[in-house]
């Protein structure tokens, strides 16, 4: 059996916990969801990372509300002390929109444009100097700024650069990639291809004969930030071994073909589309949303045979764990519009809280169908803390999911303003490239 390997640069008593991702350089060149997702998940894991925006109106999410929330005193948060960009219109300032906030944590913000000379310049150090770049633009457009994958590369043979696209970087290279036409059941006509590309969640998603319908998040992106992570994290491993970075490539198709699971499974062993369900699912039963009094829904999870014994004994009806048409899960699912005829008769004397206490008693997975408020006042409860604070005036932030108990998860800070530590960045950028980064203020 392997000996375990001894601690390596182990923390001294009284200093502040070592983070996983401490040392890394993070240059995020990505904007809206999927990558500037990825790069504050890396920053949770101790990394520094920057964010390079667009000079006057940054990231696309910026402008995504309402809601917006109101930027934060010039100098609040701001080691450079920088003021906040100039306002584009006419109308009253609104802030930056909430949307923003929940991918850009814990970084710090740089104004470039790369068309200029100077700041593409400076686009490059930093590339150079980064242990990851981060970008999703089209594929092949960053050549001319000198920021490609090849360039980056030859500059900084250990750099690990991630892009990530909508649909490849062949034949659906300079296609459009949103979340939304990502989901689709066939994406609006740019050309005959597009309309091939759609990734199918859709088509999948809603009530049987109804309209296709979307998730309510982008899913997709939250599915490629994580798959980009995961990717950078193991490209991060190699070159630990190596000392040579490589290229990460992810598209939101293929995460979301990767996440169809059991779903794309059934299709290719029988040829035939999977169709929408609304809450049930195509091959356990009971397992969906259940009315209860009154019509209130309750989602029950019986994954097994064993569970709905349980089920059956808790609704005081134990004869239908013994009913040939429901003995089997395969028969449920066979027989599903008698079974939740059987099941919904008996529910119907209590309220979905009223009979989560008594089925959860009966280890049978169920719960009353909460909304997001519900949701976090429920994580509370649990002792999860599922909010956390980013600074003295500024929206709280849903607390990473990770625990680490040995590198924990890093105290956010807030997301940045538009250039909000650009003086500093671009005075170190200018400097002696072993430099270290200037701290926050």
């Amino acid at each position: 059996m392997p000996q375990p390997r001894p601690p390596v640069d182990a923390t001294p008593p009284g200093a502040p916990p070592a983070r996983a991702l401490d040392g890394i350089l993070v240059a995020d060149f990505s904007r809206v969801l999927a990558g500037p997702l990825a790069a504050a998940t890396l920053a949770d894991l101790g990394a520094e990372v920057i964010k390079v925006e667009r000079p006057g109106t940054g990231d696309d999410t910026r402008s995504w509300g309402p809601p917006f929330v109101a930027d934060p005193p010039c100098g609040a948060n701001s080691p450079s002390g920088a003021e906040p960009p100039p306002h584009q219109s006419g109308a009253p300032r609104r802030g930056t929109a909430a949307y923003f906030d929940a991918a850009n944590r814990s970084k710090r913000g740089l104004a470039l444009d790369l068309g200029d000379p100077d700041d593409a310049a400076a686009a490059r150090e930093l590339a150079r100097r980064a242990d990851v770049l981060i970008e999703n633009f089209r594929p092949g457009s960053l050549a001319r700024y000198g920021l490609d994958h090849t360039a980056t590369r030859a500059a900084n043979p250990a750099l690990v650069h991630c892009t990530i696209t909508g649909f490849g970087s062949g034949a659906g290279a300079q296609l459009p990639g949103y979340d939304f036409v990502v989901q689709a059941d066939g994406g609006p006509p740019w050309t005959e291809l597009v309309g091939a590309l759609g990734g199918g969640l859709m088509s999948i998603t809603g009530e049987p004969g109804g309209t296709p319908l979307k998730a309510g998040v982008a899913l997709v992106d939250v599915l490629t930030a994580k798959d980009a992570t995961t990717g950078i994290l193991a490209a991060l491993r190699h070159r630990d071994r190596t000392g040579q970075g490589q290229l990460v490539e992810v598209n939101l198709l293929s995460s979301l073909l990767g996440s169809l699971v059991n779903q794309a499974s059934g299709h290719l062993a029988t040829g035939r589309d999977p169709g929408p369900m609304g809450n049930r699912h195509p091959s356990i039963a009971p397992y969906e949303t259940l009315a209860c009094r009154d019509g209130q829904l309750l989602a029950v999870a019986v994954g097994n045979d064993r569970q709905f014994r349980e089920l059956a004994r808790a609704l005081g009806a134990p004869e239908l764990a013994e009913d040939l048409r429901f003995a089997r899960n395969e028969d449920r699912v066979q027989n599903r519009t008698d079974l939740i005829k059987a099941l919904e008769g008996r529910l119907a004397s209590d309220t979905p809280h009223g009979w989560t206490g008594r089925l959860t008693a009966a280890s049978v997975p169920c719960g009353p169908v909460n909304t997001v408020s519900e949701a976090l006042e429920l994580a509370a409860r649990l002792g999860l803390d599922p909010v956390t604070p980013v600074g003295e005036g500024r929206v709280p932030q849903v607390t990473s999911p990770l625990r680490l108990s040995g590198t924990p998860v890093a105290q956010p800070f807030a997301p940045p303003r538009l250039d909000e530590h650009g003086t500093a960045l671009r005075t170190w950028l200018s400097g002696p490239s072993d430099d270290p980064l200037p701290p926050r203020m």
